[in-house]
């Protein structure tokens, strides 16, 4: 009679919307955005993502689709810095969100996402930026992390992405700096 139990549970996770249960790693979903603008982003096997490879959920990890979210972000805010005429193609081939899923931890928290800061948010980009005759002006791989990413942190702010995408603001603001008024 234990096994009736089950009944509802299983109800109830094949009630939830398809994109609750998006998973980063699914090989059929794209590995790019759609080309829009001057910016363009791709990226690389999720399952290689160190967020992946190291977590001690991985299962909870590869949920949803941070991946793209973050993919998105990155191409909004490059095109509205990049100066006209320019073109800029990004790689994403690595990522580890900010905090770790801890092993250890009670049944109840083992699908919480632990912020320490010995658990900072890194991304690893390969970046090529040409100018309107597509002569390069920058081409490598770009290494980001925010060491201090706690220390800066809003209460106000919800989503549970604002660690990465505030890095990938401030390497924007470094890479591509905006033009001096006059």
């Amino acid at each position: 009679m234990r096994p009736l139990f089950l009944i509802p549970l299983l109800a109830a996770l094949l009630a939830l919307p398809a994109h609750a249960r998006q998973v980063v790693t699914d090989p059929s979903l794209p590995r790019a955005l759609p080309a829009e603008g001057p910016v363009s982003v791709e990226w690389t096997d999720p399952a290689q993502f160190s967020d992946l490879r190291f977590s001690s959920n991985r299962w909870e990890a590869q949920q949803g689709n941070w991946v793209t979210q973050l993919a998105q972000h990155l191409q909004q805010r490059a095109a509205a810095r990049l100066p006209d005429g320019q073109r800029m193609d990004v790689t994403i081939t690595d990522i580890q969100r900010a905090g770790r899923y801890e092993p250890g931890r009670s049944i109840n928290f083992d699908h919480v996402r632990v912020m320490r800061e010995i658990y900072p948010p890194r991304m690893t980009l390969n970046v090529r930026i040409t100018d309107a005759d597509g002569t390069v002006l920058a081409e490598g791989e770009r290494q980001l992390s925010d060491m201090g990413y706690l220390q800066h942190s809003s209460p106000i702010n919800n989503d549970n992405l604002r660690y990465e995408k505030r890095m990938i603001d401030d390497w924007l603001r470094r890479e591509l700096p905006t033009a001096p008024r006059t």
